[in-house]
């Protein structure tokens, strides 16, 4: 079985490792990905926080739309990965992916 890590490798490239999930590769992607998760939970509660507060900063904001943006990049991977895992997903993995839309500019 070929597994997509949770890291990248060198100028961005997706990492695998091939084998039957249960080698140390395997359970230190496992160990990552949890971590990954844990973070992704903690960071949505400081979002919550932080947009609630009036007196947020546009620094601020920026600062925690960056971060939410690489623990969203984190999780789609961890999904990614676990979905073909799991056989949801097929060898051509743009044929489910939605379209994007323009918006209705005419509806404001």
């Amino acid at each position: 079985m070929i597994r997509l890590l949770p890291w990248t490798g060198p100028e961005g490239k997706p990492c695998y490792v091939l084998g039957d999930g249960n080698g140390y590769v395997s359970r230190m992607a496992d160990d990552i990905e949890s971590i990954q998760l844990g973070m992704a939970g903690d960071l949505l509660g400081h979002a919550a926080g932080l947009l609630g507060d009036r007196k947020v900063t546009g620094a601020e904001l920026h600062f925690l739309a960056s971060r939410l943006t690489e623990s969203l990049r984190e999780v789609k991977r961890v999904a990614e990965s676990r979905g073909a895992r799991l056989g949801a997903t097929e060898a051509d993995p743009d044929r489910n992916r939605p379209q994007r839309r323009e918006p209705d500019i005419g509806n404001r």
